[in-house]
């Protein structure tokens, strides 16, 4: 059956095209606020400390000012490299999860079909995702500590310096942390996504006839649902990535929880949060679309 499924409308070499591209568009859109969004996760955070950033605002200012529009796309040569495949791999695997789930293509899935096949895609991205992110974030984070601070000359340097330290298990650190995101969040954002567009195609047409306006704001809000299900487990990997090795133990999830929870409270969790939905909605609306054509 397996096999059946595979053959089925599957194509990889379309995911990974369309993927790319829309992938590429959605990092050159989105990689500024992503970077804004991770200075502010990780920040200072005891009282003690001058804050160095007031928010998403002044973080922007800050950053062009000291190191040009170009500081807002440090570590973009990381997930630049492994958007192709990611996006491929999670259309693949959100497409498998339909056809294992409801293998009559002519029905239509019901939203938590649609969520389950989402959140395989999130575990079969996750193997590219972890270390793009643990590259990514720490050449974001470190430009904003100054000269002084700079560790990495870029990607493959930084990439290297992890692998010679520790070897893949310092690349891949925060696996844990990843999954937990991404899981959930892929579900929430495909369920979101291909329920929308069904809602907003008019009773005797195509999903595929849906005008260009409707499927930017389905992709648009879909990027909003992925979201409000990630943040919270977004800012524990993005600390316990770039954490000082022995900082935390096993996973991070206890320890980083635990401290976020004792120095700022739960608003902890939704650290970078203007950051975040103001990319979330064009990014992903700008990706759906050219995914779409």
């Amino acid at each position: 059956m397996l096999s059946v499924c595979l053959s089925k409308h599957i194509s990889l070499l379309k995911n990974f095209v369309s993927g790319g591209v829309g992938g590429a568009c959605l990092l050159f859109v989105g990689h500024p606020l992503d970077t804004i969004k991770v200075r502010l996760q990780t920040q200072p955070r005891v009282p003690s400390q001058d804050v160095l950033y007031k928010g998403a605002y002044d973080c922007f200012l800050k950053t062009v000012s000291k190191e040009g529009l170009l500081g807002l796309y440090k570590g973009m040569g990381a997930p630049l490299a492994s958007v192709a495949p990611m996006m491929a791999i999670s259309f693949f695997g959100f497409g498998l999860g339909k056809q294992l789930l409801q293998p009559d293509s002519t029905k239509t899935l019901m939203p938590t079909q649609l969520f389950l096949s989402g959140c395989l895609a999130g575990v079969f991205t996750t193997v590219i995702v972890c270390p793009g992110e643990r590259v990514k974030c720490l050449l974001q984070v470190q430009a904003s500590g100054g000269q002084q601070a700079v560790r990495y000359a870029g990607p493959l340097d930084c990439a290297l310096k992890l692998y010679k330290t520790q070897g893949i298990r310092s690349i891949y650190k925060g696996t844990t942390l990843t999954l937990i995101r991404d899981v959930p969040s892929n579900g929430a954002y495909f369920m979101a996504y291909d329920f929308l567009k069904h809602k907003m195609t008019a009773e005797g047409e195509s999903v595929s006839q849906l005008s260009t306006p409707k499927i930017l704001l389905c992709g648009g809000i879909a990027g909003i649902c992925n979201w409000i299900v990630g943040l919270p487990p977004d800012v524990l990997k993005t600390n316990f990535q770039t954490a000082p090795d022995g900082r935390y133990r096993g996973t991070g999830l206890v320890d980083v929880l635990r401290e976020l929870l004792r120095d700022e409270g739960p608003r902890a969790l939704y650290k970078g949060s203007n950051a975040v939905f103001l990319r979330a909605f064009p990014a992903n609306a700008v990706d759906n679309l050219l995914q779409d054509l």
